[in-house]
């Protein structure tokens, strides 16, 4: 048996559990915050058969993996532009989402 410890972007949370779930994969869910960008994490925890960790990781990859989007930011004209104090909406690519997966061994696990 396997120990799954999935963490995952808060905006992938739902999607995530409601998949695994679907596939009959139940999860503890635990809030957590990033050390280094303080934003809020979801931690999951998924027991599974050995023979299952590779199905579960893809879920997780599928539901949760890096992705691209496209997000408008406005670059503000100075004061010495032609148009002073106008803000002008450009697009970039961001990187979103992601997901980072330890796969630890049980020695023992009791329902009780």
């Amino acid at each position: 048996m396997k120990m799954i410890l999935a963490i995952l972007k808060n905006d992938d949370e739902q999607a995530t559990i409601a998949e695994l779930n679907k596939k009959h994969y139940f999860v503890t869910k635990l809030s957590s915050t990033g050390g280094f960008l303080k934003q809020g994490n979801t931690s999951l925890l998924i027991g599974v058969d050995d023979n299952k960790v590779d199905e579960v990781c893809g879920i997780l990859k599928k539901m949760s993996g890096v992705r691209n989007e496209v997000q408008c930011l406005s670059s503000y004209a100075g004061t010495d532009s032609m148009y002073p104090g106008v803000s002008t909406p450009y697009p970039i690519d961001v990187q979103e989402g992601g997901v980072t997966i330890f796969v630890l061994p049980v020695e023992q696990c009791y329902k009780i």
